[in-house]
């Protein structure tokens, strides 16, 4: 931290936590004034039995919806114009997202287009959403991404094949929901990568020149509760209170990084997801160990902090023997629950990675990591994690 500086934080209004609580938000819709809603879902069968199930709950409160089962898995800048016009034609007056990141950051993105108007690329960057959104719901089903509470929303331009970060305090949801019986019935794969992703959420944002001792302990606390819930959560994913462990360590990850922002990482795999279509989770898990073997470097007694939190033995060693700990744990989490082991398994191509450094350098999250990155080392660490 630095003098003579302000710190924002920004949450969601309401967080509801816990089994059941999905059942709420009913009242809470209500609450806003809200007449009709616009339920989008991820294009899929589970995604839509998801939608369906918030309608119902909707109705029992008196509320009319409308289901926009159209988000992609890398939401993109066609399916938020198509919501955005579902959304105008049906005379919606909110919107709830129900899902992963994909449905939430995609509705977050209908919600600017609805308000501020024009074209989602319009927006990227950060602060460009002048007239918010309408009041939104999200409800998430993973336990990972923490789009139901962050200020981030992350869309594919399908015209240069690249992720665009949309990041804007407007955006940030009114009610962010976690009920961990809506989570029981993801795969083992999704948990895991799910899970990694949070992982790679509180990493970051413990070694962002941003962090602060309120993301620090967020981070800490959300690093701690995933080493020791994720590997019972990919085992054991019909356990409910397993479930709302990662619940919360996703939603303690969100914290962090919705205020002290990320790094490389997600720099790096936006544009694996982004051009390739890849599962974001995957790429993070897969790059993690290499862009901190990077920034390890400069702020090793984070990265000590960081096995400590791993429930690594760090006492009596250097700084930097206790950082190689913490990556070395990072390593074993992964394989452990079963994450690929480089990203030619996903269909990465040597020929590419020049171009993916070239659009990482200009992706935002690069700005807040602790070490400043050249072109030469993305491609390399790219490389060392094909």
């Amino acid at each position: 931290m630095t003098e003579n500086r302000t710190y924002t934080y920004l949450n969601p209004k309401v967080a509801l936590m816990g089994a059941g609580c999905v059942k709420e938000i009913g009242r809470h819709a209500k609450d806003f004034g809200a007449t009709k809603a616009l339920i989008v879902s991820g294009k899929s069968r589970h995604g839509e039995e998801l939608a369906r199930d918030i309608y119902y709950i909707l109705e029992d409160a008196g509320l009319e919806a409308t289901i926009f089962a159209g988000a992609d898995p890398n939401p993109t800048d066609i399916s938020v114009m198509e919501g955005a016009d579902i959304y105008r034609k049906e005379d919606c007056n909110m919107i709830i997202a129900v899902g992963g990141g994909s449905p939430m950051d995609c509705a977050k993105a209908v919600g600017i287009i609805v308000y501020n108007g024009e074209m989602i690329n319009d927006y990227e960057g950060v602060g460009k959403v002048t007239k918010g959104i309408p009041p939104l719901i999200t409800v998430n089903t993973t336990a990972g991404t923490a789009s139901e509470m962050t200020s981030f929303t992350i869309i594919t331009d399908t015209d240069r094949h690249i992720k665009m970060a949309i990041v804007d305090p407007r955006i940030t949801p009114d009610i962010a929901v976690n009920d961990p019986e809506l989570m029981v019935s993801m795969p083992p794969a999704l948990t895991a990568a799910t899970g990694m992703d949070a992982l790679t959420h509180a990493v970051e944002a413990y070694v962002s020149t941003m962090a602060t001792p309120t993301t620090d302990a967020a981070a800490i606390k959300a690093i701690e509760l995933i080493t020791k819930y994720l590997p019972e959560a990919v085992a054991h994913g019909e356990d409910v209170r397993t479930r709302d462990m990662m619940a919360h360590a996703e939603y303690l990850a969100g914290i962090a990084f919705n205020n002290a922002s990320l790094g490389y990482v997600h720099s790096m795999a936006h544009q694996l997801g982004g051009f390739y279509n890849l599962p974001h989770g995957v790429c993070n898990a897969i790059l993690l160990p290499y862009v901190e073997m990077y920034n390890k470097q400069v702020c090793p007694e984070r990265f000590s902090d960081i096995a400590k939190a791993m429930g690594e033995k760090v006492e009596g060693l250097s700084p930097d023997k206790a950082a190689d700990k913490a990556i070395d744990a990072i390593k074993k989490l992964a394989a452990d629950i079963g994450i690929p082991s480089g990203l030619k398994e996903l269909g990465a191509r040597e020929e590419d990675l020049e171009l993916l450094a070239e659009n990482a350098m200009q992706d935002i999250c690069r700005l807040t990591n602790p070490r400043e990155l050249s072109k030469e080392d993305i491609v390399e660490i790219y490389r060392k994690a094909m």
